[in-house]
């Protein structure tokens, strides 16, 4: 399919163009930039993009659109923001290795269920997106899901046998094009990894020239500067480069804890969405590690019991007031976004203080905070996922102060299950381009086009894209710089982001007018093991690798991505 592009200002981490140009999309890739009106449009299928940026694909390196992204309506929101590829596996959980199941029971309010996914390993899982979706998709192996593999529910440490069958199957995963290692160390069961199981993981990790991708130990905020030492510790023992999940925490203690693993010598980047605001599964923040590592139906079993609830809120739920990212005014801070059970579909949007009133004035009963959050987790069978405000919220200068950091990557962290989700999953990409660059000026569109496309690129080694150069795959973004915003708020989270009407992925159309096409050109990128070769490109202090190699056709067999 032949493509141009007309009058448009081509915009990358290189620069912004002089001038409009013409550009030729020819078989997958940029074929021709030219002076505006030097091409001849011949048979090509010609896009007007007068007042319009032409950036390369956008990459959110923090997804839980796992299994929701053969949703089309999934795929609609990423495309308005911009967003052509996701990177999933996040937070140590996801589908493989192993049957999915796992995943689907644990991560029910996360990442869901996948649709066809059964086994068969990371290789199956990219398969399955190849040529179902509008969107790319790369997923890290996550060690939470290795753990449960080998161990099932085992609170242990791994004796020697089993941490090597746990290398085995990161080994396995990253041969089979996974992008790096994900763990979730406030989830189960990563929680109960120590720090030398974690760093003899990542050992493959770093042989394969990968990265290891981590929540962090402790709950961020406050707490961020044990989880970077953790990082820290892991790096140095496995050699491996790391990424730090959505780090939230004040931009002071952000910038310096970044300077501190610099300082050391380690290779570290991150993702932050454009919110204060966090969200989870209910169980994870209110729930001991210790109980939720069982099965569901058995936690389940254990809530309804009136000793166990009486045991947690005299021994366990004192301990959440001192949570640096929640506090005692938990039951006001966490919101309903996911409720499965049709019992409580009336709690969407509401705290669980608010909840806990609405309850008592129905049933003419006290009911408080910690029996409304437990009725709530046992009708739904923990299928539960909340927004968490912080105790002190940030402004934009304040996140747009995180985000200007030449180590920060695009992610947005966007769970797409919920009546009332997280408007991150909507809005962050288009937030990203409004706050930083029109409305706070805090960057550029070249720097802009480097947090949301370029770096991610390189660090993951998703191949030729990133880029609005000939030769370049082209996953193209066309925005209008003046129009692109996120309707998606916390009142109103399902609002799609505005100023985005024309994307490409590997160069077929498949938003148009600000709608699908229907197009499904979208893959499992398969990260090479070349990835990590080629000159070093600098983005302020850090320098992050860019691939130099040319891949195979996207029908050939050994497929780049």
């Amino acid at each position: 399919m032949t493509i141009l592009i007309r009058d448009v200002i081509t915009v990358d981490a290189e620069g912004v163009g002089a001038g409009p140009a013409d550009v030729l999309v020819d078989g997958g890739r940029i074929a021709r930039i030219a002076p505006v009106r030097t091409l001849d449009a011949g048979d090509a299928h010609v896009i007007d993009g007068r007042g319009r940026h032409v950036m390369p694909g956008f990459v959110d390196a923090h997804s839980h659109a796992d299994g929701a992204l053969f949703d089309p309506e999934v795929q609609l929101a990423l495309l308005r923001q911009g967003v052509t590829t996701v990177i999933g596996g996040q937070d140590g959980v996801s589908y493989a290795p192993g049957d999915g199941d796992y995943a689907a029971e644990y991560f029910a309010a996360i990442n869901g269920p996948h649709p066809s996914y059964r086994g068969g390993g990371i290789a199956s899982l990219l398969a399955a997106y190849d040529g179902a979706t509008a969107v790319n998709a790369g997923v890290l192996v996550p060690a939470g899901t290795v753990r449960f593999d080998v161990m099932g529910r085992s609170t242990d440490a791994a004796s020697p046998d089993e941490l090597a069958r746990m290398r085995a199957l990161v080994a396995d995963g990253l041969a089979d094009g996974a992008l790096g290692l994900s763990t979730g160390l406030d989830y189960v069961p990563g929680v109960f990894a120590g720090t030398d199981e974690l760093a003899a993981l990542a050992a493959p990790v770093a042989a394969a020239g990968a990265v290891y991708v981590s929540h962090m130990r402790g709950g961020y905020e406050a707490n961020s500067a044990a989880g970077i030492a953790e990082m820290a510790a892991i790096a140095r023992a496995s050699g491996a480069r790391v990424h730090v999940s959505h780090f939230h925490a004040e931009p002071h203690l952000v910038h310096e804890l970044l300077a501190e693993l610099d300082r050391d010598g380690v290779d570290a980047t991150f993702d932050a969405y454009p919110y204060t605001r966090g969200c989870s599964i209910l169980a994870m923040p209110i729930l001991p590690a210790s109980l939720t590592v069982r099965p569901a139906v058995e936690v389940v079993a254990e809530l309804a019991d009136p000793a166990v609830r009486s045991r947690l809120r005299r021994e366990w739920f004192p301990t959440i007031t001192g949570y640096a990212s929640l506090g005692p005014e938990w039951p006001s801070m966490l919101t309903l976004a996911h409720v499965a059970s049709p019992d409580f579909d009336w709690a969407h949007g509401l705290t669980i203080a608010q909840g806990a009133a609405e309850a008592s004035a129905h049933s003419g009963a006290s009911i408080d905070a910690i029996d409304f959050a437990l009725d709530v987790l046992v009708a739904s069978r923990l299928e539960v996922n909340v927004v968490m405000a912080v105790q002190y919220e940030r402004s934009d200068a304040g996140l747009a102060e995180i985000l200007s950091h030449p180590a920060a990557i695009g992610g947005s962290d966007g769970i797409f299950i919920g009546r009332h989700p997280h408007p991150r999953a909507r809005g962050s990409f288009s937030r990203y381009l409004a706050m930083l660059v029109r409305e706070q000026a805090t960057i550029g569109w070249a720097d802009a086009a480097a947090l949301v496309s370029s770096r991610a690129v390189a660090r993951f080694g998703l191949g030729d894209r990133g880029a609005v150069r000939e030769g370049s795959i082209a996953d193209l973004v066309l925005v209008d710089p003046d129009a692109v915003r996120a309707t998606a708020s916390y009142a109103e989270p399902l609002g799609l982001g505005t100023g985005i009407d024309d994307v490409l992925v590997a160069g077929v159309p498949v938003l148009a007018g600000g709608a699908l096409t229907g197009a499904t050109p979208g893959r499992g990128i398969r990260r090479s093991v070349d990835e990590t070769s080629g000159p070093l490109v600098s983005h302020g202090t850090h320098d992050i690798r860019r691939p130099v190699r040319h891949e195979p056709s996207r029908s050939g067999e050994a497929a780049e991505a």
